[in-house]
């Protein structure tokens, strides 16, 4: 396989990867990672380094968007940004110790957890509910809708910063956003409305990556020419998705397009790990 032909693979993967990324809010890691671990046979711990520069294209290109639209809560996503920070360092020093083989299964778990996410059933409630904190810190907050401003209260703030922690130490374990834990926190456990947790978790994963790109870097599991196309081809597809998901009431249809994939991926990724392949 010749270099352009290595590179047009890559770009054409990681553009499905940061649609899918950007429209679900759960970052263009979880297909990236997969592509170039299984069928390119890349390392895997430089599939993560290029995996974290495509979660901050995939932040970078979606993010912009939604802040500009007003869905995105700001203010929420960097008091969380606090915790998903501080994990995703652990994570990133854990994963230069731990074997390939267990970062692979590991990854496929954690994969087929985000599948059973993306498709669980949205009680499409709004909580207008002011907890203590949320009113202290000024996490509540308004979206934009078809019929008017929206507003929305913020629960359980303390139960959601310690899973944005988990999540942290996943994103810099694995190289992905982790924004299936960051949806799952915001969405199930502060009660804030999905498209709302969806649009911030865009926000957040670009400094999660950022954190854990650091010590990847340190340790030369970047490398620029793998990770190029992958940048390139993730944040048009992000931009891409941000439109999209701006313009329409319903992403179903993409969730399971997402589950799907993402399941197949999945059972790949632990097969080769337990097998001794990756």
């Amino acid at each position: 396989m010749s270099v352009i032909e290595l590179t047009i693979i890559i770009l054409i993967g990681s553009y499905f990867a940061g649609l899918l990324g950007s429209l679900t809010g759960l970052g263009g890691g979880f297909i990236i990672i997969p592509l170039l671990t299984l069928l390119l046979h890349v390392d895997i711990h430089y599939a993560i380094g290029a995996s974290l520069i495509s979660v901050i294209a995939t932040s970078s290109g979606s993010a912009a968007a939604y802040v500009k639209e007003g869905i995105t809560n700001m203010r929420l996503g960097m008091f969380l940004e606090i915790a998903t920070t501080a994990g995703a360092m652990t994570g990133a020093m854990l994963a230069i110790y731990t074997s390939t083989h267990y970062i692979a299964i590991l990854f496929g778990l954690i994969l087929i957890s985000s599948a059973l996410m993306s498709l669980r059933k949205k009680t499409g409630q709004i909580t207008k509910h002011k907890s203590y904190l949320a009113e202290k810190l000024k996490l509540n907050s308004s979206y934009p809708t078809a019929d008017g401003e929206v507003e929305y209260g913020v629960n359980n703030v303390a139960g959601g910063f310690f899973m944005m922690l988990f999540a942290g130490v996943i994103s810099g374990l694995l190289g992905i956003g982790s924004g299936a834990l960051k949806v799952l926190a915001m969405d199930s456990i502060m009660r804030i409305p999905f498209k709302v947790s969806t649009t911030t978790s865009n926000f957040m994963i670009g400094v999660t990556a950022a954190a854990s790109a650091v010590v990847y870097l340190q340790r030369g599991y970047i490398d620029p020419g793998l990770s190029m196309p992958v940048v390139i081809g993730v944040l048009l597809g992000a931009m891409s998705g941000s439109k999209i998901l701006v313009n329409s009431t319903s992403s179903k249809w993409i969730r399971v397009v997402f589950s799907v994939v993402v399941s197949v991926l999945a059972i790949q990724m632990i097969y080769n790990g337990i097998m001794g392949k990756i």
